[in-house]
């Protein structure tokens, strides 16, 4: 109890504070997100020049939050620059009726009413030296201006499109507590149904994506638009100790099918990429539908944790 104690007090003394939700996170070791603009070529990874991000906060929280964007604008230190920055790209925030409800939202393709909602705020950058390598803030944000979803909480859209040019704009998101810094919104998360970024450049790098298994899916496919053949593509489960995928290829795409069983029902997937070379510059678009063609959702802190393999130990008679 007094050890306890002390270290409530050494809390108290020293301010600490979690680290945010930030995507990606460094469980999933994926270096930036990704938006092409529109004039690019899509084999440079982007299939849409459309990325959708949500961002979900607890009912009971009603502490005003963040939405922070890391190397917001097109140009310097780690976008990809084509042939001279010529790019702008738009940041667009909803809440409201039809934030995450709306099904045009969670589609793997920028179709019908994608950008549903009531818009809280909007920001176009092009090439921006002051928001260069920094963090920009839409906020401070009231949480009941998200729409409330079940089992979710308050949830908000963050639309990314790539506007003029044709550049590669990379950049991290973070849900946080603070202005200033990255700090935890407790039991909060940020998700998306298609994810776009950035893979390392070294070989033997492992990115992990974690999607969430809701009741009765009964199996699901994983579409990998431009993966250039850099490795092996891997899931990991309670049931599924290290399946391999069988990459079906269809033009730029690669397609690959797999059985979901009853324990893997209410638990995330670790869906591992393993690259087997050295490159620089890809980029990958990956989205997983079950089986009538629902896409799931990938959360960046995985929902009940990194997902392990449960060993059956097998007793002899």
């Amino acid at each position: 109890m007094k050890l306890f104690f002390n270290i409530l007090v050494f809390a108290f003394i020293f301010n600490i504070t979690a680290p945010a939700q930030v995507m990606p996170s460094p469980d999933e070791n994926i270096p930036f997100l990704v938006t092409f603009s529109k004039s690019s070529d899509k084999t440079w990874g982007d299939d849409d020049n459309v990325q959708i991000y949500f961002f979900s906060i607890p009912q009971d929280n009603k502490t005003p939050f963040y939405i922070r964007i890391f190397d917001a604008d097109n140009g310097g230190k780690y976008d990809e620059n084509r042939n001279g920055f010529n790019s702008k790209t738009k940041f667009s925030l909803y809440g409201g009726k039809g934030a995450h409800s709306n099904p045009a939202s969670k589609e793997k393709d920028p179709k019908g009413n994608y950008n549903s909602g009531i818009m809280l705020n909007t920001k176009t950058f092009g090439e921006d030296a002051a928001n260069d390598d920094k963090w920009f803030n839409f906020g401070p944000i009231n949480p009941t201006e998200g729409e409330l979803q079940p089992e979710m909480g308050y949830v908000f859209k963050l639309v990314v499109e790539g506007a003029d040019g044709d550049d590669g704009n990379l950049y991290r998101l973070s849900l946080s507590s603070s202005k200033d810094d990255n700090i935890k919104v407790e039991g909060g998360n940020i998700l998306t149904y298609e994810y776009c970024f950035r893979t390392s450049d070294n070989a033997g790098s492992v990115s992990h994506l974690y999607p969430f298994v809701t009741k009765g899916i009964i199996s699901v496919t994983i579409d990998v638009f431009d993966y250039d053949d850099e490795g092996l593509i891997r899931i990991i489960s309670v049931s599924k100790k290290g399946e391999n995928t069988k990459l079906e290829k269809a033009e730029n795409r690669e397609i690959s099918k797999h059985t979901i069983v009853d324990d893997e029902i209410n638990t995330s997937l670790d869906v591992q990429f393993i690259k087997n070379k050295s490159s620089k510059n890809n980029n990958i678009t990956v989205s997983i539908t079950n089986q009538v063609g629902e896409s799931l959702a990938f959360y960046t802190v995985p929902i009940g944790g990194v997902p392990k393999y449960k060993y059956k130990i097998k007793v002899s008679k």
